[in-house]
């Protein structure tokens, strides 16, 4: 029988290790004048975690499918080593590794605990899981954030990100007692480290409409997410409305405070009338609100924020519609594949917009916010 606190051991566990989300874009604009970094290098930096995430999330489904445990361990240790690489960089080769490890690490984090929370947590509560986990992710975010706004200005940028994502260090206290509630799964305890791919040719499902869906709001959401908080919002911030570090951060934080609240209604929500019902839904409200925060006045952006935090608590509403058409054995190889995807999204939007940036800054957002309407409603509509 699974352990009651499992869930919310996961949900402590991705809190302690997304500080470092929450901390990093507020810093960006600093970053780029201190290393005098182009737009496209910006970019770059900021995609990298996304890049490094798509690269070793098939890598990480493949070794959790029988290591969940060991996974699970070594993450911690990978985003703490890209941490101090970033936050000691003092040229764009430096700042690139650091944030490439941190991305591997984030990779090995989420791809486990979700493993995790969809091999061993109730069916019939799993929307309200999957929110508890993504909401103590977005509180790790935003405490990251609140670091940066409560932080004096005239410290150095790099002193700021280590203050900022100190709190990764309690993962490591999270770890034991999480090992020890996890159900000892025969598949997890031995054999290779990779499954045989006949083995997981056998265990193959077909792809549905619902998980082609699922994967379409995860990659598009993606794409607006990263390309609205790690490039839309600094850069408008600051060359356009004149914000500093604790400016920024104060629209952040809005998106954040929202995603946070709504949450947890948003998981009862989907345990009550289903996953399409909610997430169609929000994924309208995230497409309006892209626009209004790319390409609106200062109190456009602020409302767009709102809204911006409204869609964001649909982000893991899309692996309701995954898990419900995958077979139990193959949850980590496809939970695996669908964050190829995300993370990719996560590294295309800061890279586009950093070349777009000087021709056609509005390109991107638009594009994303026509996307984001036309699966929400595809969503909506289907049965």
């Amino acid at each position: 029988m699974r352990p009651p606190s499992l869930v919310w051991l996961l949900s402590l566990y991705g809190f302690c290790s997304t500080f470092s989300i929450g901390a990093f874009p507020a810093l960006i604009p600093e970053i780029g004048t201190a290393v005098a970094l182009a737009d496209w290098q910006i970019g770059l930096v900021a995609g990298l975690v996304g890049f490094a995430r798509m690269v070793a999330d098939v890598p990480v489904g493949l070794v959790i499918t029988r290591h969940l445990r060991r996974t699970l361990i070594v993450a911690p240790f990978v985003l703490a080593i890209g941490t101090i690489c970033l936050a000691g960089g003092g040229s764009f080769a430096v700042l690139a590794i650091g944030r490439g490890l941190m991305g591997v690490g984030h990779a090995l984090t989420v791809v486990s605990g979700l493993t995790a929370l969809l091999r061993f947590a109730p069916a019939r509560a799993m929307g309200s899981a999957l929110t508890a986990f993504e909401m103590s992710a977005m509180i790790g975010v935003l405490g990251g954030t609140v670091f940066l706004r409560l932080l004096p200005t005239w410290l150095p940028w790099n002193v700021a990100l280590l203050i900022g994502c100190s709190p990764q260090l309690l993962t490591f206290a999270v770890l034991p007692p999480l090992l020890t509630a996890i159900p000892r799964d025969p598949d997890t305890v031995a054999g290779p480290i990779v499954p045989r791919a006949e083995e997981r040719r056998s265990n193959s499902s077909p792809m549905t409409a619902g998980v082609l869906l699922a994967f379409a709001a995860g990659v598009i959401s993606a794409v607006a997410y990263s390309t609205l908080e790690q490039f839309v919002i600094p850069f408008r911030g600051e060359r356009e409305f004149a914000l500093d570090r604790q400016g920024i951060a104060g629209l952040l934080m809005i998106v954040q405070g929202v995603d946070v609240v709504c949450l947890l209604p948003f998981g009862r929500l989907v345990d009550r009338f289903g996953v399409g019902h909610v997430l169609g839904p929000t994924l309208v409200v995230f497409g309006v609100g892209t626009v209004l925060t790319a390409l609106g006045s200062f109190a456009f952006v602020i409302a767009g924020c709102l809204l911006f935090g409204v869609g964001l608590a649909g982000w893991p509403l899309p692996l309701g519609l995954l898990r419900r058409e995958t077979p139990p054995d193959q949850i980590g190889w496809r939970t695996a594949i669908y964050r190829v995807g995300v993370d990719g999204g996560i590294f295309l939007g800061p890279l586009l917009s950093g070349f777009l940036a000087g021709h056609a800054a509005g390109l991107l957002p638009i594009t994303c916010a026509a996307a984001l309407l036309a699966v929400g409603c595809l969503i909506a509509v289907r049965r």
